[in-house]
């Protein structure tokens, strides 16, 4: 009974809402490091991750990282999309090493849209406000903030620690570090295994963290141009073939079509865990599906749960749309993008297959848009890694169920997959029911979940680390 109570107190961390006077030296020095990475403005369109690495490279060296240890790297015509990769070594010539992978790059942000500046870290009623507090700088923070602490402690760890800080993750059109690394310098990234982002755990509306997540596997993000062409002609006498009603009568299809369910062996256990600790309609489906993927009456109740739905089959949505020339005149050209996120296993291929099916018009064409990913393999339930993530979940989060998912959306780690590395997005920080703001408006992380995600991911390292 004591060590449970022990073990809340640690969790809880910080009472109420901390404020900034309230942490101890050590989070204090986190905050600032967050507080600088955030504003640090690195979306796109204005700003710069070759910055943001170059403040983190300066970190590290101060604490005592040689410059052979830090690797900097851009290429020519992306000068502002740069990275970093920091090596701390281990004493095991036989454990390989871990990677540390965090995306630098923020999502676009406009200061009319936001009640507080998006690029200012700003500290309210227990939270932190700002692009990147969420996603992902939290993350990124605490892996830097992590290995000076370990140089300050004089820590030796078997295994070798790798970081790399990339850009280009949130956008296609950006260049992507995880990507330019993982084919032009694998050596250097070489590891048995990669800690992301995409796990983390939900709380309810006071606070209290419910579950954990670890992200075991992802979609793949695969984009089509849906088009129609078409004579046109003058508007004043008009005709039903049009290219614009033809365009509409393909999206309606798309929209009503929906692909083959799927399992995997992560989405089994997601749905036979979670479900478990339920104890309403839902639940009782999520258990059902784990047991027979082809129980329609479980299937129709979780389909009314969009994530759920999601997490069962690929999925395709229009998201763009363009279409004629001139107000006057019928439209000759109209065209529609749809984002598709496949199922790991699905191709390109495949997926384009059944949407024309789908379609049931020859004249609506699907073109699919680079790039044009490799079929990436999920990374296995590991015990070596699950195990770990669920003992020091178990010290920080008593009685809280630790659950295998696999994300909706995609992150890097499909470019470390293809070549070796298995990547698992961590738990730690968590959300309330109304989310994060992460890619929205006022996007924001609560002061006690960065606090224990930063010790409890600390931990979690070490643990590794001290692996043989």
């Amino acid at each position: 009974m004591l060590k449970r109570v022990l073990a809340a107190a640690l969790a809880l961390g910080l009472a109420g809402h901390a404020a900034a006077q309230d942490l101890r030296p050590d989070q204090a020095r986190f905050r600032d490091l967050y507080k600088e990475l955030v504003e640090t403005n690195t979306s796109l369109s204005v700003g710069s991750c070759t910055v943001a690495a170059a403040k983190m490279g300066a970190h590290l060296k101060a604490a005592g990282f040689t410059d052979a240890q830090l690797t900097y790297f851009s290429v020519p015509d992306h000068p502002r999309e740069g990275g970093l990769v920091a090596i701390y070594p281990g004493t095991s010539k036989t454990a390989r090493p871990m990677l540390l992978l965090g995306h630098l790059d923020v999502v676009e942000a406009k200061r009319a849209d936001w009640t507080r500046d998006p690029f200012k870290f700003i500290e309210e009623n227990g939270y932190y406000y700002g692009r990147g507090t969420s996603d992902m700088k939290v993350i990124d923070a605490t892996w830097v903030d992590m290995l000076i602490r370990f140089k300050g402690e004089h820590y030796q760890p078997k295994r070798t620690i790798k970081l790399a800080l990339t850009c280009g993750e949130e956008t296609l059109e950006a260049f992507n570090g995880a990507d330019y690394l993982a084919k032009n310098k694998r050596d250097l990234i070489d590891a048995a295994f990669a800690l992301n982002e995409g796990g983390g755990g939900r709380a309810d509306k006071d606070g209290r963290v419910q579950t954990q997540a670890v992200q075991v596997g992802e979609k793949v993000v695969q984009q089509f141009r849906m088009e129609t062409t078409n004579p046109g002609g003058h508007s004043s006498v008009p005709i039903k073939d049009n290219a614009i009603y033809q365009l509409a009568q393909g999206l309606l299809k798309v929209r009503d079509y929906d692909f083959p369910l799927q399992m995997n062996d992560t989405t089994r256990a997601f749905f036979a865990k979670a479900g478990a600790g339920r104890t309403d309609a839902t639940g009782q489906a999520m258990v059902a599906i784990a047991k027979d993927p082809n129980d329609k009456a479980a299937e129709a109740i979780l389909n009314r749960d969009r994530g759920f739905h999601s997490m069962l089959r690929t999925t395709c949505v229009a998201t763009l749309l363009d279409g004629g020339h001139a107000e006057n005149a019928l439209p000759q050209r109209a065209g529609a993008n749809i984002n598709c996120r496949m199922f790991p296993g699905d191709t390109m291929e495949d997926t384009k297959a059944k949407l024309e099916a789908a379609i049931g018009d020859p004249g609506v064409k699907l073109i699919p848009l680079q790039p044009i990913r490799a079929k990436p393999t999920p990374p296995p339930l590991d015990p070596k890694i699950i195990g770990p993530m669920e003992k020091v979940a178990a010290k920080y989060w008593p009685g809280v169920p630790l659950v295998p998912t696999m994300s909706t959306g995609a992150s890097d780690a499909i470019y470390l997959s293809p070549v070796g590395i298995p990547t698992y997005g961590v738990p730690g920080f968590y959300s309330t029911p109304e989310g994060s703001g992460a890619h929205g408006l006022n996007e924001h992380m609560s002061v006690k979940s960065a606090m224990i995600g930063r010790d409890y991911l600390t931990d979690l390292v070490k643990t590794y680390a001290d692996e043989d």
